[in-house]
């Protein structure tokens, strides 16, 4: 056995390690059928010219760009272990189990093989033939070139009349084509990296009459879908390095914002201690929904390194914080103010006048409040078809797409708050 072979193994080993400490931290098990799988697949043959120190590192490898822009990559072990227990929980394993994974890249279609086992199969497909053709060579490579590689665009069926227990999305989508639907068995389970308001998370749904529910979710970022099912994300700059993410066919004049940021930053706490584990990505999109029930517009503040580390912003997460534009005020959710081992919720705000800010900042933490008083929710998702009447639609804040009304709402043990 090579040096080089030895190290990779190692690598692997604390790779799966480091995963499981992770779980542990937020929350969550480690099936331990997944953790075999990812201590089996040797990654670094799914990330050649790459050294194995970095094929193993917890994050996601850019495999494919066009201009500034990632179009394809291998994701993060981390994302990919929670997925991949998120479809397994919801299925009650993978064994046995045949499975079509939309975004390819080889290293997620080799794992899901080695769950699925001898009688189930796996399906990967992909609509750009540089990515396909990659996967089939490195599949080849690892000794799994018994899954199915296909070169198509996956919002219509890959392979009309089959249908899948589980079908797996390693793109970020927008909305839920009905050839994902069609090709589900009664039972099956779409796990899917779907943007809603803005904010991207991975939600595995089972099938609910004519519709789909959710089961779980997981916070997440992935490339986004190509071909028919794309949709393009519209940025605002508010200051260098600092822009507002639109979704859902918002639009917003740059006008009034430029210098809003160099106004008098206002503040407002919570007042709330809360434990580390508390999932912060579940209060995010109540958030949303109730910033939009109040007719106000809601949007995702993103920011550069640069911008935080100068003070222009300090939002919650770089990669996108909730935040509420209203008659000339921008509030977002701050960073946390950490006591101990617990923390606290707030919100800053900017705007000309310096009252109106305060009092944004203060609406938004009142929000943070509500949450946690209804015992910190957890979202839940309903898929129903395009044209499903407002009556019969649940309880919750209605996001309507290009083939799906998607319902937002919330849940304390199994009860709208």
């Amino acid at each position: 056995m090579s040096v080089e072979t030895i190290d990779s193994e190692s690598l692997r080993r604390a790779m799966v390690d480091q995963l499981a400490d992770d779980h542990v931290d937020k929350g969550l098990t480690l099936r331990p059928e997944v953790e075999a799988a990812m201590r089996t697949v040797p990654r670094e043959l799914f990330t050649p010219g790459l050294p194995p120190q970095e094929a193993y590192e917890n994050r996601a490898v850019i495999t494919k760009r066009r201009g500034e822009e990632n179009i394809s990559s291998v994701s993060a072990p981390f994302l990919i272990a929670e997925m991949l227990g998120q479809a397994a929980d919801a299925l009650g394993g993978l064994k046995g189990r045949h499975v079509l994974e939309i975004g390819s890249g080889g290293y997620n279609a080799s794992l899901l093989r080695e769950l699925v086992g001898a009688a189930g199969s796996v399906t990967t497909v992909d609509i750009d033939s540089e990515v396909t053709d990659r996967a089939v060579a490195c599949l080849k490579a690892a000794g799994y070139d018994d899954v199915k590689v296909v070169c198509a665009d996956a919002e219509h069926p890959v392979d009309p009349g089959r249908r899948y227990d589980l079908i797996i999305v390693t793109a970020g989508a927008w909305d839920i084509p009905p050839a994902w639907c069609e090709q589900l068995t009664d039972s099956g389970v779409l796990v899917v990296p779907l943007r809603t308001f803005g904010m991207t998370r991975s939600w595995a749904l089972r099938r609910a009459g004519v519709g789909l529910v959710s089961v779980s979710e997981r916070q997440c970022g992935f490339v986004p879908v190509q071909g028919d099912g794309a949709y393009d994300v519209q940025y605002v700059d508010v200051a260098d390095g600092v822009h507002l993410r639109l979704d859902e066919g918002q639009s917003l004049a740059s006008q009034g914002l430029e210098g809003l940021l160099v106004t008098p930053r206002q503040e407002a706490w919570a007042g709330v201690s809360l434990p580390p584990p508390t999932v912060l990505a579940d209060l995010d999109l109540w958030l949303a929904t109730r910033i939009a029930a109040a007719g106000q517009e809601f949007v995702v503040l993103t920011a550069q390194d640069a911008a935080i580390s100068s003070g222009v912003v300090a939002p919650s997460w770089r990669f996108g914080t909730p935040a509420v534009l209203h008659d000339g005020t921008l509030a977002y959710r701050s960073e946390l103010r950490w006591t101990g081992d617990a923390f606290d919720l707030g919100a800053y705000a900017h705007g000309p006048d310096a009252s109106a800010a305060a009092a944004a900042a203060g609406r938004m933490v009142e929000h943070m409040r509500d949450w946690v008083n209804a015992g910190c929710p957890a979202p839940a998702l309903h898929v129903l078809p395009a044209q499903t009447p407002d009556g019969d639609l649940p309880a919750g804040t209605a996001l309507d797409k290009r083939h799906s009304r998607i319902v937002l709402a919330f849940t304390t043990d199994g009860r709208e708050p």
